[in-house]
């Protein structure tokens, strides 16, 4: 009897004491309690869902067709001031059309140009007096700012006779050719006058020097250096001469002559009519005819390099 009773104490504080088991899963499965809702932050702006595909591309599409500010200048030296006035700038598509030429969409004439075009890729053409000068151009949504570095200099030319004696600039003009051996040669410039300031491209240069219209010739190999203005004078052997028929020595110009000047192997190089005809001619020998009517006259000459020198050809002689 008090063995059971005990057995009864036992049992109800074990009851007492341990927790009923829980199963595991029963953790695991078990349901979070919901979280609370993140506080909005106020100083934060509203987010904007991205625009759909299409309205994307769409915004991007018009965006490449807006254009944008170009600016371009150009200076002489990397250290220099920019270019004011005397250049010409062309930009040109840079893909070909099936002719195979660009297409020009753009020209100004100015130190610096401001243009607008729509983002794409071209090509840039400065000409600045006879330099000329490409690069291409990328144009980006934004500003976009180009600044050449021109590696240009420039030339200037004048001639005289051997012996420093000046020459009337109205009989000299000159040309100037790319470096290079017979038909490698392009013009360049043609037909400048004595003095006249030329840019070019920096490089090596020929330069021809005509006195009067017939065979003066001089060419001389010049360079042109980056920034800087090249004074070139070219030396002749030739001289300025005339002529003139007379009856004596000393005598008065016979009137309505006809006149034909020959190389010594009978080229023809000049012919004129008229009672005191002129030009210039090289150093060498020539065969100068007048004929009066019906009669000929004629005089073997021997030109020298040197100043203005008359010649007689004598009607009595002959």
């Amino acid at each position: 009897m008090r063995f059971a009773v005990l057995l009864a104490i036992l049992i109800g504080l074990t009851t007492l004491i341990a927790p009923p088991l829980t199963p595991p899963l029963a953790q695991e499965n078990a349901e979070m309690p919901p979280l609370p809702r993140p506080r909005p932050d106020r100083e934060a702006g509203e987010i904007v869902p991205p625009p759909p595909a299409d309205t994307a591309a769409e915004a991007i599409a018009a965006l490449t067709n807006v254009p944008q500010p170009v600016t371009l200048t150009a200076r002489i030296t990397e250290d220099g001031a920019a270019i004011a006035d005397g250049l010409i700038w062309r930009i040109f598509e840079s893909a070909m059309d099936e002719n195979g030429e660009m297409a020009l969409v753009a020209k100004a004439e100015a130190g610096s140009a401001d243009l607008e075009l729509p983002p794409g890729e071209y090509v840039i053409h400065l000409a600045y007096g006879r330099a000329q000068f490409s690069e291409p151009l990328v144009v980006v949504p934004g500003n976009n700012q180009v600044d050449l570095v021109l590696d240009v200099g420039a030339i200037r030319l004048n001639s005289a006779v051997t012996g420093d004696i000046a020459i009337s600039p109205s009989l000299l003009h000159f040309d100037i050719l790319t470096a290079g051996n017979g038909a490698e040669r392009v013009p360049v410039a043609e037909n400048l006058a004595a003095n006249e300031i030329v840019t070019l491209n920096a490089g090596t240069y020929q330069v021809v020097s005509r006195f009067g219209d017939i065979n003066a010739v001089v060419r001389a190999d010049l360079r042109v250096e980056p920034g800087q203005l090249t004074d070139a004078t070219l030396y002749h052997h030739a001289a300025e001469v005339s002529f003139k028929l007379v009856s004596e020595e000393g005598g008065e110009a016979i009137a309505d002559v006809e006149w034909t000047l020959q190389t010594s192997d009978g080229a023809t190089l000049f012919t004129e009519r008229g009672a005191f005809p002129s030009t210039v001619l090289a150093e060498g020998e020539y065969l100068v005819l007048a004929k009066l009517g019906d009669q000929v006259y004629n005089r073997e000459l021997q030109v020298q390099a040197g100043g203005q020198r008359e010649f007689e050809v004598l009607s009595s002689i002959y």
